[in-house]
C-alpha cells in the first residue's frame, strides 16, 4: 500500500518507454519494404487502463494492450523506373509521416518526464516520512 504511488508512476514510465521504442521503429523503417515489395506499415500502441483495487483505494495503472498496424493507406510515388513499381508506374511507400512521428515522440517524452516527476515526488515524500518517524 505504501508504494502504490511509485508503482502507478512506474507503469506510466514503462508504457511511454515502449511507445518511444515503437516510434523509433517507425522512424527507422520510413523507407523500408519487405522481400515481397510490400512497404512497412506504421505501428500504433493501444493503451489500456488497469484498475487496481486494494482495500478502500482504487488506483489506475496503464499497460500496453496491443500494438496494431496503422490502417492508413500507403503513400504512392510515381517512379516507373523502380523495380517495385506497379503497372501504372507507382511505388508504394510506408504510411509513415516523419513529422507526425516526431510530434508523437515529443509527446511520449513529455509524458515520460511527467511520470518521472510524479515518481520522484512520491519517493521524496516517503523519504521525508521516514525522517519524521526517525526523530
Amino acid at each position: 500500500m505504501l508504494f502504490k504511488g511509485l508503482e502507478v508512476a512506474q507503469t506510466g514510465l514503462s508504457v511511454q518507454k515502449y511507445r518511444m521504442d515503437i516510434i523509433a521503429s517507425n522512424m527507422a523503417n520510413v523507407n523500408s519494404v519487405d522481400d515481397k515489395g510490400q512497404p512497412y506499415r506504421r505501428k500504433i500502441p493501444i493503451f489500456e487502463e488497469v484498475l487496481d483495487k486494494e482495500q478502500d483505494i482504487t488506483l489506475s495503472k496503464v499497460t500496453i494492450k496491443k500494438v496494431v498496424a496503422d490502417p492508413a493507406p500507403f503513400k504512392l510515388k510515381y517512379d516507373p523506373t523502380n523495380p517495385l513499381a506497379d503497372k501504372n508506374g507507382y511505388v508504394k511507400l510506408p504510411n509513415i509521416d516523419p513529422m507526425r512521428e516526431m510530434v508523437d515522440m515529443i509527446s511520449a517524452m513529455r509524458t515520460y518526464e511527467a511520470n518521472l516527476t510524479a515518481f520522484n515526488t512520491q519517493k521524496d515524500m516517503l523519504l521525508k516520512s521516514l525522517e519524521i518517524i526517525k526523530v
